[in-house]
């Protein structure tokens, strides 16, 4: 793991310090002295080095010529490197051998970025194809820690098959590693080279703000729509066939609930509580419940 951070921060120095440290980023030579390059240079170096593995691929040596599949080549590097098709049919690859093929292709691709460089201006592209260099290297090796926690989850079940989890996970890691080290290579060069400026009425590049739409206000319902009474006075609610007084009462404040009908209320027995064998208090001599306690 701490080899592979290292690696991803060679990455980001060859585009914050414009030090090809490729070597070092491979593990092929640590203690070689970098090349001092621009992220230019850098770029088209990653360029490069894609274009071949793509011919190789497509049209390598180790096919056999009726195994070329030259269609899928063109196809591949127009979505690379932004090329037009029908420009890379006027080069006429099925008539030449792989070296020619890349080398046709290289010098078509090297232009158009060169000619890019004219357009922009050196200063204004190194500082973009920083940002974006840095942006594509940010974004995934977050993307592979989040593949490293999610293999972590998952790997002691290799025990179960007479594996070391351990090695599974170091050899796994290592393969996630290497896939996002050729995305962020190809991401690189694929952003940059799709890259198109705005040129402004005087030529310079220049950027077009679109603005964004505003969302129709949605009007409030007529019965609370307000209207002004005089200028500088507050606004009441205007209800339909309400009166001015009535306006204003309806927009006052209401008191705080204390109590309403549905309260129950506690009464109080004023008198003494008469027994149902006790005599009536009416004085007719007999019981309550047989007098007045017989109704209730």
């Amino acid at each position: 793991m701490n080899k592979q951070r290292e690696t991803i921060y060679a990455i980001r120095l060859s585009a914050l310090e414009g030090k090809d440290q490729r070597d070092y980023v491979l593990g092929i030579a640590e203690d070689v002295a970098r090349e001092l390059v621009d992220t230019g240079q850098y770029l088209l170096a990653l360029a490069e080095d894609i274009l071949d593995d793509q011919v190789e691929r497509f049209a390598g040596k180790a096919l056999a010529i009726e195994e070329w599949d030259i269609p899928a080549l063109k196809r591949d590097v127009s979505r690379v490197f932004g090329v037009d098709p029908a420009v890379l049919d006027g080069l006429e690859l099925e008539t030449k051998s792989a070296d020619e093929m890349g080398d046709a292709m290289w010098g078509l691709i090297k232009t158009g970025y060169k000619d890019k460089e004219k357009l922009i201006g050196d200063e204004l592209l190194r500082r973009v194809e920083r940002d974006i260099m840095l942006q594509i290297v940010d974004a995934q090796w977050k993307d592979h820690l989040y593949s490293l926690d999610h293999l972590k989850e998952g790997i002691g079940l290799r025990g179960y098959g007479q594996r070391d989890p351990l090695v599974e996970y170091k050899k796994e890691s290592f393969g996630l590693f290497q896939d996002m080290k050729g995305r962020i290579e190809e991401e690189m060069v694929r952003y940059l080279f799709w890259l198109r400026p705005v040129v402004g009425q005087e030529g310079e590049a220049a950027s077009a703000a679109v603005p964004r739409p505003v969302a129709p206000r949605s009007r409030p319902p007529r019965a609370a729509q307000m209207t002004l009474n005089n200028p500088g006075s507050e606004a009441v609610p205007a209800f339909a066939g309400a009166s001015r007084t009535q306006a204003a009462a309806a927009q006052a404040p209401m008191p705080a609930r204390t109590g309403g009908d549905d309260v129950v209320k506690t009464v109080r027995r004023e008198e003494p509580k008469v027994g149902r064998n006790d005599p009536c208090p009416c004085g007719s001599g007999r019981k309550y419940k047989k007098c007045h306690g017989a109704a209730a």
